[in-house]
């Protein structure tokens, strides 16, 4: 009885495990997923970030250039006027509608495809941004966001005098 007892532990024990693993992995990827429903009205910075949890995933790089920060999101199949674009606190949201159709005739089948629905990603911003002076273009799929740091959060060099 012994031996099927410390079977049993061990069992307990891998289980645990996987289950912390996987808890790991989804929090580690929350931030690269984005919501396909329609919006909620909340707002403290705590509430955006979680707006984003969900399992649809448009896939995001932000990345600071020196003078300001850049965000590039993949929202393939869209066009400018599909997008609603904000600063919220520290977050660029980023909103949209999603509206693809398609049909052909191949032989004696007919197809049709179709993916429709909102979509909502609150995006972390490493730093205060000058919103007002903000700039998006939108090419072959990829939504790109260029916000201006906030002057007082830019990099500059220091030159040491002796």
């Amino acid at each position: 009885m012994a031996t099927l007892q410390q079977v049993k532990e061990g069992l307990n024990e891998a289980l645990d495990s996987v289950m912390d693993g996987w808890r790991r992995l989804y929090h580690q990827a929350a931030g690269a997923i984005t919501r396909f429903k329609p919006d909620l009205q909340k707002s403290s910075s705590t509430e955006i970030a979680e707006r984003s949890l969900s399992w649809g995933i448009l896939a995001c790089e932000v990345f600071d250039d020196g003078n300001q920060i850049v965000v590039r999101l993949e929202a393939p199949g869209m066009s400018e006027d599909d997008f609603d674009l904000q600063v919220i606190e520290d977050y660029l949201v980023v909103k949209g509608e999603k509206q693809m159709e398609s049909e052909s005739t191949r032989g004696g089948y007919h197809i049709t495809e179709c993916a429709y629905g909102s979509f909502e990603r609150a995006v972390p911003l490493p730093g205060p941004v000058e919103a007002d002076r903000a700039t998006a273009s939108y090419k072959r799929g990829v939504l790109r966001v260029e916000l201006p740091k906030s002057s007082s959060h830019k990099r500059r060099r220091i030159t040491v005098n002796s």
